[in-house]
């Protein structure tokens, strides 16, 4: 057998009270897709990061083909041949497609940057590899999945032969990544090495040569997707059976508990991210918003929770006008939030976990009495909360950022939730979790809307919005350009109309069905 490209031997690395990655080996040979699977808080990233020279291990050796290598820095992985696209891209939005590829390394002629040179490598290489992109289009005014392009041209133009892919999918429509699981195959058809860290188990299936799994920092098996299944491979995540299908009850919709009239909201540089949307949900229902990111939904929520102004229109939740209430009035008024972004929005991470518990709430019995904390109080219902939610931490006094992902979020849930609110607001409420939690997550939201709840779900994941809407609108460009019952759409319909060619697409729809039945006037 060919000499690995990279060899991990009993790698291990440590944080304070945590041991991340637990005597690790794994290889990656050349020609290879290895998916490297496991729960959040599993030791993934931290071992990828490892390997990145991001982070220097505690024990352990890496081998470079062959040859034991002390990987300093990220610059020299690069220099070694090895790229990473992290979750949340690297890129410079003001600048170039061009610009930001060659950025660091750019070629020069008479000591100034060759920008013709520049601007015919990035042809060169995204000819070679079949990532079409624009060398001349401006990186924020790109699709994700475009941006997504780039950051691997990027990799492609520094010499990378072993591309590590961090979550690559979290943010792409069904149509995007299946463009990307093509342009992967197409690498390693070149002879790229890939490694895909993930915790979506059909996507395993569909890419994967060989799938590592890896379970508290350490790896506890090796198979190939033709040996398994979804069912196995989630077994060996999480070391027990899982749910992957939620089974819920048809909706009871109940009194009208929120209502958005011909809503205007303006974005960070002014102009309009929500262009008159209109919609209501009623106690005892999921509405679900599917769309792209980047189509309004995060000024629609921030609208909706008092976190940014709204140019025109109305919000009322249960009969009260919230169109200019602050982020606290919303809260009085019965409005829980679970943020995108649980490390901006919905966590203090340096707080402790009883300081996140009553963050919002700290001015209420049973946290305080006549202005006075009450710490036994707050303490016990933080722990209540913990048992409750099954948030897996040593203690309540501990950090929220020594907590795993997925423990965040369910921290963030346990406390929204324990507001018994009227309307939960869940945005993008599984981003970045593992099956287990994601599980968890899911049946959490389907009892607040069986205990006659509202929600509003925002997510880019349309296994989740199928999973849980009972009804879905889709947003594009700020508006919302379609509405679906349960079921009634599949993910590639409501993917045509999250990229805004819904349009085309049910016009070709109407005449196909007006050709079969004789008549012309769709």
């Amino acid at each position: 057998m060919a000499t690995p490209l990279i060899e991990l031997r009993e790698v291990t690395k440590r944080f304070p009270g945590v041991l991340a990655n637990d005597r690790v080996s794994l290889s990656l040979h050349p020609g290879e897709i290895v998916a490297l699977l496991g729960e959040n808080g599993a030791g993934k990233s931290t071992l990828m990061n490892v390997v990145y020279g991001l982070l220097d291990a505690d024990g352990g050796e890496i081998l470079v083909d062959g040859s034991p290598m002390h990987i300093r820095s990220p610059r020299h992985a690069i220099d070694l041949g090895i790229g990473m696209v992290h979750q949340h891209f690297m890129l410079v939005p003001p600048l170039t497609v061009t610009e930001n590829i060659v950025l660091g390394n750019e070629p020069t002629r008479a000591g100034a940057i060759d920008f013709r040179a520049a601007r015919e490598a990035v042809r060169e290489i995204s000819r070679r590899y079949g990532l079409a992109v624009d060398p001349d289009a401006v990186v924020r005014d790109l699709p994700v999945g475009t941006q997504q392009r780039v950051e691997i041209l990027k990799a492609l133009y520094r010499g990378a032969r072993v591309l590590i892919l961090d979550e690559p999918t979290a943010v792409l429509t069904p149509q995007e990544v299946r463009e990307l699981f093509a342009v992967v195959r197409s690498l390693v058809a070149e002879g790229l090495s890939v490694v895909f860290i993930t915790h979506k188990l059909e996507e395993v299936m569909s890419v994967a040569d060989r799938v590592v799994v890896m379970r508290d920092g350490r790896v506890v098996g090796e198979t190939r997707p033709a040996d398994t299944d979804t069912a196995g491979l989630a077994r060996m995540m999480v070391g027990r059976e899982v749910i992957f299908r939620v089974e819920k009850k048809p909706a009871t919709c109940g009194d009208t508990v929120l209502e958005i009239d011909d809503l205007h909201v303006l974005d960070e540089r002014k102009l309009e991210a929500v262009r008159g949307v209109s919609f209501s949900i009623c106690a005892g229902e999921v509405v679900a918003l599917a769309g792209v990111s980047g189509n309004g939904q995060t000024e629609l929520v921030e609208a909706l929770t008092g976190l940014r102004k709204v140019k025109s229109g109305s919000m009322r939740l249960k009969g009260t006008d919230i169109t200019h209430a602050h982020a606290r009035e919303t809260i009085e008024a019965g409005l829980s939030h679970v943020p995108e972004d649980r490390h901006r929005r919905g966590l203090v991470l340096e707080f402790d976990l009883m300081e996140n518990t009553i963050l919002g709430d700290h001015r209420l019995k049973p946290f305080a009495s006549h202005g006075v904390l009450d710490f036994r109080s707050i303490a016990e219902v933080t722990r209540r909360r913990i048992a409750d939610y099954d948030v897996r931490t040593p203690s309540e006094k501990v950090k929220a950022s020594a907590l795993s992902g997925g423990n965040q979020q369910k921290l963030v849930l346990a406390r929204e939730l324990g507001r018994d609110p009227d309307l939960l607001v869940a945005a993008q409420p599984t981003r970045g979790l593992d099956v287990g939690a994601i599980e968890f997550v899911h049946n959490q939201i389907l009892a607040e809307r069986d205990r006659g709840k509202a929600v509003l779900l925002i997510s880019l994941e349309l296994e989740e919005v199928q999973t849980l809407a009972d009804r879905i609108l889709v947003i594009f460009e700020g508006r919302i350009v379609r509405e679906f019952a349960a079921g009634e759409a599949s993910d590639e319909e409501l993917g045509y109309y999250m990229t805004g060619a819904g349009g085309d697409k049910l016009a070709e729809t109407i005449e196909e069905v007006g050709a079969d039945d004789g008549r012309t006037d769709g």
